[in-house]
């Protein structure tokens, strides 16, 4: 079943990423930065969870409430950028459960490779966001959900900062089941891999390795 593709078009967004791609940003302003871009994605991204009513006794009544209704999120960053999303994501949804998919990269082919999966023991019953900055070539993130997806979750979203129109399309053409919010859709990849204009290699800029 083909999902919803979201290209984020809120002014808090757009004005924030235009910092975040400045050059000469601090990696400290850099990683407050990715988290706020991130709480602001999470926020229009669990628009859709469901609930259920609730009856509340405040100091004056009784009110009609709603609440999310079994178990609840996973968020699932791909090591290491996808960690620098984790605390916007997580200051929303104190709750949910992590894991973390570490995939690296081949220099020469542009591949990834795994060399790390833990997910929460109860990932079936939740709903899962994979999170990470960056949509480059596609192969992380496709490679990311196919790990999950061997653990059947309830339904599976990806959140990203920057996006390449190849990686978008890979992503639909494998796994057109998957809901996909980005901050921005670029225009395309140099021929190192990385994103144009992109912000740069995100991990580098949110630890401070450049």
């Amino acid at each position: 079943m083909s999902r919803k593709v979201m290209i984020m078009d809120h002014p808090l967004i757009a004005h924030k990423l235009s910092i975040l791609r400045n050059e000469n940003t601090p990696s400290v302003q850099f990683r407050t930065l990715i988290n706020e871009i991130s709480q602001l994605m999470v926020f229009e991204a669990t628009r859709d969870l469901e609930t259920e009513p609730v009856d509340v006794k405040t100091p004056c009544g009784v009110a009609k409430c709603r609440q999310l209704s079994g178990k609840k999120l996973a968020f699932v960053p791909i090591l290491r950028a996808g960690i620098g999303m984790l605390d916007g994501v997580m200051e929303l949804v104190p709750s949910a459960r992590v894991g973390h998919i570490g995939l690296y990269r081949d220099e020469e082919t542009l591949e990834p490779h795994e060399y790390y999966c833990k997910l929460p023991h109860d990932i079936a019953e939740r709903e899962v966001f994979v999170v990470d900055p960056m949509l480059a070539t596609g192969g992380s993130a496709c490679d990311a959900i196919k790990l999950i997806k061997k653990r059947k979750p309830k339904k599976i979203s990806f959140l990203c900062t920057v996006a390449a129109p190849c990686g978008l399309e890979k992503l639909k053409e494998e796994h057109p089941d998957v809901d996909i919010y980005c901050a921005a859709l670029d225009d395309g990849l140099n021929e190192n891999g990385y994103i144009i204009p992109g912000l740069g290699d995100a991990g580098d800029r949110i630890f401070g390795t450049k």
